[in-house]
């Protein structure tokens, strides 16, 4: 178990004041048993009304609606929790599920539905090849070695290239260029596993590493911002976190807050002004993590 305290800062600013649409926020995660949360804060600056509901995926999301124009938004968001991680080598699957390929349990399978299913075209097979090299390194076809290699591969033939863009990149572009961010990577591993029948999910939360909690993360990449990993679905164990960007195949430094069909419907802020259109002089995010 590690207490941690979280603090998610972003802050935009405008050459002029300016009104401020209707902001969504996805940046307090949900209480489990992995992860108890023992309070949590929201600062918002100027002041805003907040209602919060409960998303189609179950996740929390505050919606702020600002009462005065200004030059400036900050959006603080805190929370502390214990977090009781999945120990690295645990992941337990059903005996029928231990070797690819095997089927969902028919309870199941109508529940799974979309989150199996491809999402992005790949007109040459070019995420159907990659998948299948796994498939042949693989010994005795083992579905937690085959997505562990996959998880790896990335890990150790890409360069993350972190960018201030909004979006992600599609899957065959990131596996083309061999580059890219840790949401374009989670998403080429949800795309990745999708193509064997594997059901998937995209997961946006934070990333700290537990030996050096409070100091720069020399060894784990995607840090001091929010970070992104996948999720994919094996009997007996359930929603199985993969974090292609560090080669993790566990949630031991990882903290979830949403999780999401695709990448496009996990954004931690988003919202809308009206002003100028050269008004926006630009934002800063920080994510601070500490015991």
């Amino acid at each position: 178990m590690t207490a941690l305290t979280v603090t998610h800062t972003t802050i935009y600013r405008y050459a002029a004041p300016v009104v401020f649409g209707e902001h969504r926020m996805m940046m307090r995660p949900r209480d489990s048993h992995d992860l108890r949360l023992l309070k949590t804060a929201l600062v918002l600056h100027p002041a805003a009304s907040v209602r919060w509901i409960h998303d189609v995926f179950g996740n929390s999301v505050g919606i702020a609606r600002f009462k005065e124009p200004a030059e400036e938004l900050r959006v603080v968001s805190m929370f502390q929790a214990k977090h009781y991680p999945l120990p690295e080598g645990s992941v337990e699957i059903e005996d029928y599920a231990r070797r690819y390929p095997f089927s969902y349990d028919v309870s199941e399978a109508p529940d799974i539905g979309r989150l199996a299913e491809r999402h992005y075209a790949d007109a040459e097979h070019a995420v159907d090849g990659f998948a299948r090299r796994f498939l042949a390194e693989t010994p005795g076809q083992d579905t937690l070695g085959i997505l562990a290699a996959v998880t790896k591969a990335i890990k150790a033939e890409f360069t993350y290239n972190p960018r201030d863009e909004m979006g992600t990149q599609d899957p065959v572009t990131t596996l083309t260029a061999k580059t890219g961010t840790c949401r374009d990577y989670a998403l080429l591993m949800m795309e990745t596993a999708r193509s064997l029948g594997f059901a998937a999910r995209f997961v946006s939360g934070y990333l700290y590493d537990d030996s050096k909690i409070g100091e720069a993360a020399e060894t784990l990449i995607g840090g001091g911002v929010t970070h992104a990993w996948a999720e994919i679905y094996l009997p007996g164990a359930g929603w199985v976190p993969f974090d292609p960007t560090n080669g993790l195949i566990s949630d031991r430094n990882l903290i979830r807050v949403a999780v999401t069909r695709d990448p496009s419907q996990a954004v931690p802020l988003r919202g809308s002004f009206v002003g100028k259109p050269g008004d926006f002089l630009g934002m800063d995010v920080s994510v601070e993590i500490r015991a």
